[in-house]
């Protein structure tokens, strides 16, 4: 199957470590959201879902990152994962990790690429 890319954003909407953009992702079925952040220079794209239970992540639009900018952390849960490997590393989901999503930034815009 020939892979597709959409344009989510413009590179600038993603902050380093701050702001982040959620997106729809309509050919993962309804109501299912990805976000993309930025963390130590490069983007690294999810399923905006919880590995404990699926609940998205972000506490407001946009928000994925706890207090210290370390962490991505749930808002309904408190589990903390990994920024760069989506892996659970604090909460009641340790050991799992999100769903990544292929994203790719050129041209000053970040794509999602899918199969």
């Amino acid at each position: 199957m020939a892979e597709f890319e959409r344009v989510v954003c413009a590179s600038e909407e993603v902050q380093e470590r701050g702001k982040s953009v959620k997106f729809p992702i309509p050919e993962f079925g309804e109501r299912k959201n990805g976000f993309v952040v930025r963390y130590n220079g490069r983007i690294y794209g999810y399923v905006n879902q919880c590995a404990h239970v699926p609940v998205e992540l972000d506490w407001n639009e946009g928000d994925f990152f706890d207090i210290t900018n370390q962490f991505l952390i749930c808002a309904t849960h408190g589990a903390q994962y990994n920024p760069e490997t989506g892996y659970c590393v604090l909460g009641p989901c340790k050991g799992k990790r999100l769903m990544p999503l292929k994203m790719k930034e050129h041209d000053g815009k970040i794509y999602l690429y899918l199969n």
